[in-house]
């Protein structure tokens, strides 16, 4: 493996500090000066029907699929195997538990996308940046389910936990090892590069 260059390094640790920055100091703006925009365009009042069945799925989706990507990149992969479960079995249950997820996932954004487009009370609310967050939401969860189900539900497999969750939990010590994500999947890459993204649009 290459060692990583300087353009990875403003990638992979340049990028998510940054992301990280705007999104807490964004939100510190947002509540110190903008409070009553975080509810101005709300579109509750607009439509309710697909609100209240599209809300729920996508939510409940996007709770189950954080809850994965805490234990399997915040968990190290010496605790489980501590704990005695063999990588196939884990990389079944983390696959298996991530594909139904992303279809929560999935089924809500068609129902929240279909409401904000065709609906013509709740379009004309829309602005320009949320058409750029869900993209990046797409993007996400494109870049998501592929890999959970092509490569470790169904194909040979990839152990992400030794290339992506070191150099995660490396951002959060101080000591983020670029190298592992270098080496890891295009498709790891660009799933994380648009998670970023999410962060700096999301205030």
């Amino acid at each position: 493996m290459n060692d990583p260059s300087a353009f990875d390094y403003i990638w992979w640790v340049g990028l998510p500090y940054l992301a990280i920055g705007i999104f807490v100091v964004g939100h510190i703006w947002r509540w110190r000066y903008d409070k009553f925009g975080w509810t101005s365009r709300s579109t509750q009042l607009q439509e309710q029907r697909l609100l209240k069945w599209g809300a729920p799925i996508f939510h409940y989706g996007t709770f189950a699929a954080i809850a994965g990507h805490v234990i399997g990149i915040l968990i190290p992969e010496s605790f489980t195997r501590w704990l005695g479960i063999p990588e196939p079995a884990y990389r079944w249950f983390s696959a298996g538990a991530g594909t139904v997820a992303a279809v929560l996932v999935i089924g809500g954004i068609i129902v929240l996308a279909g409401r904000r487009m065709l609906v013509p009370r709740v379009r004309a609310t829309t602005t320009p940046i949320d058409y750029v967050a869900l993209v990046l939401l797409l993007l996400v969860v494109i870049t998501g389910v592929v890999p959970t189900i092509f490569v470790n539900l169904i194909g040979a497999g990839y152990d992400y936990r030794t290339t992506v969750a070191l150099w995660f939990r490396g951002l959060f010590g101080g000591n983020p090892e670029v190298s592992s994500m270098v080496g890891a999947p295009l498709i790891y890459q660009i799933h994380a590069t648009a998670a970023w993204a999410i962060w700096i649009v999301w205030p």
